[in-house]
């Protein structure tokens, strides 16, 4: 069946059915009557049946027609409360957004977004799915998250990546260690103390992988974990040091842990908003989305 048809001729169809006369149906939507008897010659083309049963005095619907027309109508009552509803929630900023997010920006970056979310849009509600950089792909991708922020996602053809911070990798020790007084720290020199990593599952550990790939620098770790915030507990204790991503690290001064920019060579992760091609955003979805594209760099304290 070639369903050819579409709102405007539904809507024709229903002026007909209830006016009786496509003369005044055609004034009632506004339409010349030859224009409307296009619209129901191309419904009736599309359904493969007759709706009307036309003389020169009367038109009436045929049984086809009768049980269509309910159906017409309901299908348009139906979007006219849809839209209604969504003028509704526009006009009230109601909503709900879910959001993936690595918990490195989870922890440091999105309290501070959320805050002034929260304070524009109250009757919005927030979702946060936190998880691994792997995880949050995958929610985005399934469509569980609205969109998400992740270091990953670049090469898959589903996904649109939007840069907003190109984040380097610092190195994580205690205050007291000998490392926290230096400006820079080489990974050679890293051989030197007990060294600290997240495992092979970690997107954190393939982005430093990949820029060792040809450097004959790698330190040879005695601890070994799955998260980087357990990384930052094992320094805090004393045991080693640790490459972790900046934005991992508290920001301004803190009571144990101290960061060391790390060079030959440096590494770096680009993070970035994460959402599925061809997916439209909700209305509130967009408005966390677009606050926080604009105020990471400010939020995060990184300079843009």
């Amino acid at each position: 069946m070639n369903m050819n048809f579409d709102l405007a001729d539904l809507r024709a169809f229903v002026a007909v059915a209830e006016l009786n006369s496509f003369r005044a149906a055609a004034d009632s939507i506004h339409l010349s009557q030859p224009a409307l008897s296009r619209r129901i010659e191309k419904l009736e083309l599309a359904l493969g049946v007759r709706l009307f049963e036309r003389t020169t005095r009367s038109v009436n619907l045929t049984a086809v027609g009768r049980d269509f027309s309910h159906k017409a109508r309901s299908l348009l009552d139906d979007l006219e409360n849809s839209l209604l509803s969504m003028q509704a929630v526009a006009a009230s900023q109601l909503g709900e957004v879910v959001i993936a997010c690595v918990p490195s920006a989870v922890y440091y970056f999105l309290p501070k977004v959320l805050r002034h979310f929260h304070e524009q849009y109250p009757r919005i509600r927030v979702r946060i799915i936190d998880d691994s950089a792997n995880a949050v792909l995958e929610s985005v991708a399934r469509g569980e998250a609205d969109f998400g922020i992740n270091f990953i996602g670049t090469q898959e053809p589903e996904i649109a990546f939007q840069v907003i911070l190109k984040e380097p990798f610092v190195v994580a020790c205690h205050r007291d260690h000998p490392l926290a007084s230096r400006q820079q720290v080489t990974w050679a020199e890293l051989a030197k103390y007990d060294f600290m990593t997240v495992d092979k599952s970690s997107g954190n550990r393939l982005v430093v992988d990949l820029a060792l790939a040809n450097s004959n620098v790698r330190p040879s770790w005695c601890f070994e974990a799955k998260h980087v915030s357990t990384l930052l507990g094992l320094v805090e204790a004393g045991l080693g040091v640790a490459v972790v991503p900046r934005l991992s690290m508290p920001q301004g001064e803190h009571a144990t842990l101290a960061k060391v920019e790390l060079v030959e060579p440096t590494v770096d992760r680009n993070v970035g908003l994460i959402r599925r091609h061809g997916r439209e955003l909700s209305p509130s979805a967009r408005k966390l989305y677009d606050l926080i594209e604009t105020t990471w760099p400010l939020a995060s304290g990184q300079p843009e």
